[in-house]
């Protein structure tokens, strides 16, 4: 078996002094064709898991948090636009996406593990998880929830006295929206209504 050594050095007489049969041309394309393979490959199996479908797909999350999201504005409401599980927990942007994709891989490790597969599982979770996601859109300054809702596009005026004020504070004050607006789509962990101070994110 060829050491590493000599295989790079190889490749390297093969670059520098081509034969007939593998030209630098032929490398070249070769190496372009299964660069866009491998590129289409990755972000169609990326994009596969990001849709609402997948995200149930397992029950622990279409028995718990999903049901109580269908009960919320952000399923169904008077406009009909809905914020689906990626909307909110998945970035748009390319790099934050594989990041976020990465750090989904615990998630699928846990699956295997059972961590949360029964609902007592789930809810003797539920703080620990509920304060990794307030964090973690603390940490991008509530980042997805700004592709839908931004300070900067608010029409104050269309809102109520006390969301107008609460609003402007919160934009002076430098607030993100999970600040305030913890349990907006799922129930909040049943601490949280023993001792609010239980979500505040660290």
């Amino acid at each position: 078996m060829n050491s590493i050594k000599e295989i790079i050095m190889n490749l390297w007489r093969l670059l520098k002094k081509p034969t007939a049969k593998y030209s630098l041309g032929t490398l070249l394309v070769g190496g372009f064709i299964a660069g866009i393979i491998f590129w289409g490959g990755f972000n169609t199996a990326m994009e596969m898991t990001n849709n609402e479908q997948f995200c149930i797909s397992c029950h622990e999350m279409r028995e718990n948090v999903y049901e109580e999201y269908k009960d919320t504005i952000h399923y169904a409401n008077r406009t009909g636009v809905r914020a689906t599980c990626p909307d909110c927990h998945v970035p748009k942007e390319w790099a934050y996406k594989v990041v976020r994709k990465i750090k989904a891989t615990n998630e699928l490790f846990h699956k295997a593990l059972g961590t949360i597969d029964t609902p007592e599982k789930f809810e003797s979770k539920r703080l620990h998880l509920a304060r990794n996601v307030w964090k973690e859109m603390k940490d991008t300054d509530s980042r997805e929830c700004r592709n839908c809702h931004d300070f900067k596009f608010m029409d104050y005026t269309e809102q109520g006295r006390r969301g107008m004020k609460q609003h402007q504070q919160g934009l002076e004050s430098g607030k993100t929206c999970i600040d305030c607006h913890k349990g907006i789509a799922h129930s909040l962990p049943a601490m949280y209504e023993v001792d609010p101070s239980t979500a505040i994110s660290h």
